[in-house]
């Protein structure tokens, strides 16, 4: 799709250079695919699909068992980036019936630098990294053991507490969504209220530039971003945003806010009234 992480992206990019015609599927303004987008899309040439499962701005999940299906009943393949999902809400690969699904260790508080594909059986594919037959001959090169030994333990640690930590959080994530929707005046909710992972949510504050926020909440302790980390350090308006067809401004006045297992309620109301704080102060100043 067009708001897809740019480990995707760019990845098509390279492939699109090399001569394979790439397609980007669109999505609504609420951050949805569509499967009839899919369905007037795709063609008998199409050899893979790839759809993240939920979105790392906006946390919007897809509706992939409808997008695999039709994926399927045209012979493509379907991968979908799991990694937003994968330790937050249940994920049933026969469930949402993908051939290949992505993750990272970190997201679920795993080793960093450490994730998994997972392969359906009988689908074949050609290493990407050529050497010795390491990871049944699809990747060269020596296993990352201590890595790959902790994206396990992180994986069943998160599987335990996995129903009552979506609970929780998501609890958080609405009443911080709340409080800053009912007193922070000019805010919007950017992207479809459901169906959605329990910690993401990602809010437009009117009048103002989202760098100047960040920094001012930096400056009060309080760690927030205005798109992917993994695109920290550059200026451009978020991918995500544009593609969804938000105007100009809102794509350069929108914050995203990511909850996890080390915050609670005081967190969420210091914040809150922190950025009400914050956001009167740099509006006075903007109107000057």
């Amino acid at each position: 799709t067009a708001f897809e992480h740019e480990a995707v992206l760019n990845t098509v990019k390279a492939l699109a250079r090399r001569g394979w015609t790439a397609t980007l599927l669109p999505v609504n303004a609420d951050g949805l695919v569509s499967p009839d987008a899919l369905a007037e899309a795709i063609d008998d040439q199409t050899a893979i699909v790839s759809v993240m499962h939920a979105n790392n701005e906006i946390g919007t999940i897809q509706p992939i068992e409808a997008l695999a299906s039709i994926a399927h009943a045209r012979g493509a393949l379907f991968h979908t980036d799991a990694v937003q999902s994968v330790g937050k809400i249940p994920v049933h690969v026969r469930t949402l019936g993908v051939d290949l699904l992505s993750l990272s260790a970190h997201k679920f508080n795993g080793p960093k630098g450490s994730g998994a594909l997972w392969i359906k059986r009988g689908t074949r594919l050609v290493a990407t990294m050529t050497g010795g037959k390491h990871e049944r001959n699809r990747r060269g090169g020596t296993e990352n053991v201590p890595g790959h030994a902790g994206l396990g333990v992180a994986a069943r640690l998160a599987r335990r507490k996995l129903t009552t930590e979506a609970a929780r959080i998501g609890a958080l994530r609405d009443r911080l969504e709340r409080a800053i929707l009912e007193r922070v005046p000019g805010t919007v909710l950017n992207g479809a209220p459901t169906p959605r992972v329990p910690n993401t949510t990602n809010i437009s504050f009117e009048g103002l530039e989202a760098e100047s926020l960040l920094i001012a909440l930096d400056l009060e302790g309080f760690a927030v971003s205005t798109g992917s980390a993994c695109s920290s350090g550059t200026l451009e308006p978020s991918h995500v945003l544009r593609a969804m067809g938000l105007a100009s401004h809102r794509t350069q006045n929108s914050i995203r806010f990511s909850l996890g297992a080390g915050n609670d309620e005081a967190q969420v109301d210091a914040l809150v009234a922190t950025l009400s704080s914050v956001v009167e102060k740099l509006r006075t100043l903007v109107r000057r």
